[in-house]
């Protein structure tokens, strides 16, 4: 029986190139400074796994419907992709299908433009759609946080290509040509969540057999900053900012979807008014853990799937070596349990806010939310080393900024206590 390598080393992928374009109109937001530019990211299977499974559910779908689409998008990564410290495609890309190839380098391109996000110091995020009500194309995501606190939001376009002939010159014509058709066209456009300010296009490429990526980014062009006026301070981590609540429901149901805490993600929908009151108002259990010197949260849902393969497959196949077979399809042992939970004092400002919202209802739903930003794990921008994979270290974990986080490996060995969420009491 031939046997999958699972990629497991970090990888270092160089911004190959960016242009910046020329809004047409008065310019947006003078007061906003785009952040530097990251000249690289590295990243390893977690954090690239979480990026691509946080874009693959961030839409208006139902909840259970996104909660199983997290799976292979948890899952695909690893496999096809090859170990070490390049971008490489793995052989077994030959064998898929082209709709299956493009479908992939498409999760690809997403989760790669999250990670770049993130880096950059953005934090909360939605889908675009809400842009346009037709049929009109436009980017995929919209962005809140770091330097564009109190300016609006920023828009940022997807794109993916392992074609054949990808190059670092064809991801440069893409990235400038969807800036131009789905970014520029939208700045200064109206959202539920703010104006929009700048834009991104970010195209990520690369050619089966042929070791290297190509990162091509295009944004908007903006006047030179004054040298008198003092750069915009980056959010300390830990430190709350004001978050436009629309946004903030968005990126939180996208966050408890994945951790399979469908329940708040029902309670956000309603506030959304995007169903009636839900029936189920029966209160949500967390368990609390300490995982790599952080408290987190994680919905006993999640954590009930590790209780067969620990605790009864042995008596329910009666089978003394079931767990050898189970590893010989891999060649480098058997593949990590992921499990999403989200970092404490993130969940506990939300889930508080959002009892508040619940109690007023929808039409008295504030405008913005005071939630706490957090810092990185698991990836890096510039010639940092990721926090969470460190040579040493027992953990491998993806934490991003809005306090959502990726645990990869068995789960946590001892609980610290067990919280629970009422929709209408608020977290105890």
């Amino acid at each position: 029986m031939s046997k999958l390598a699972l990629w497991a080393a970090d990888k270092t992928v160089a911004l190959t190139g960016q242009r910046r374009h020329l809004h047409k109109g008065a310019m947006v937001a003078p007061a906003f400074t785009a952040p530097l530019l990251a000249p690289q990211i590295q990243f390893g299977p977690t954090a690239l796994a979480a990026a691509i499974a946080r874009t693959a559910t961030l839409r208006n779908a139902p909840p259970a419907l996104l909660a199983h689409m997290k799976d292979s998008a948890l899952s695909e990564a690893q496999i096809l992709l090859a170990d070490g410290p390049g971008f490489e495609l793995s052989d077994l890309l030959s064998n898929l299908a082209d709709s299956e190839r493009t479908h992939f380098a498409s999760r690809v391109g997403a989760g790669i433009t999250d990670l770049y996000m993130n880096a950059l110091g953005y934090g909360w995020r939605d889908n675009a759609a809400c842009l346009s009500s037709s049929l009109e194309p436009h980017a995929d995501f919209l962005y809140h946080g770091g330097a564009a606190l109190g300016h609006g939001i920023v828009l940022a376009e997807a794109r993916g290509s392992f074609a054949a002939k990808a190059s670092d010159a064809k991801m440069a014509a893409e990235a400038q040509r969807k800036y131009l058709r789905q970014v520029r066209p939208y700045i200064g456009a109206a959202s539920p969540h703010g104006q929009v300010i700048h834009g991104y296009s970010i195209a990520f490429g690369a050619r089966p057999g042929i070791a290297g990526a190509f990162l091509r980014l295009s944004q908007t062009l903006r006047p030179k900053a004054k040298p008198t006026k003092p750069p915009v301070p980056a959010p300390a981590p830990g430190a709350s900012n004001p978050v436009p609540a629309a946004m903030a429901l968005a990126t939180y149901r996208s966050s408890f979807i994945l951790m399979d805490t469908l329940p708040v993600a029902g309670w956000i929908d309603w506030l959304s008014g995007d169903h009636d009151l839900p029936e189920d108002a029966e209160p949500v259990t967390f368990f609390r853990f300490d995982y790599a010197g952080r408290s987190f949260l994680a919905s006993i849902d999640a954590l009930a799937p590790y209780r067969s393969p620990y605790l009864w497959l042995d008596e329910l196949h009666d089978h003394p070596f079931w767990r050898h077979r189970w590893e010989r399809r891999w060649a480098s042992g058997p593949p990590p349990l992921y499990m999403f939970a989200i970092e404490e004092k993130a969940g506990t400002a939300f889930l508080d806010a959002l009892t508040g919202m619940i109690r007023f209802g929808p039409r008295e739903r504030p405008e913005t939310l005071e939630l706490p930003v957090n810092d990185l794990a698991g990836f890096a921008a510039g010639g940092a080393e990721p926090a969470g994979r460190r040579t040493g270290e027992d953990y491998d974990y993806a934490l991003f900024r809005d306090g959502l986080a990726l645990l990869a490996g068995p789960p946590p060995g001892k609980l610290t206590g067990i919280r629970t969420w009422h929709p209408k009491e608020g977290l105890t």
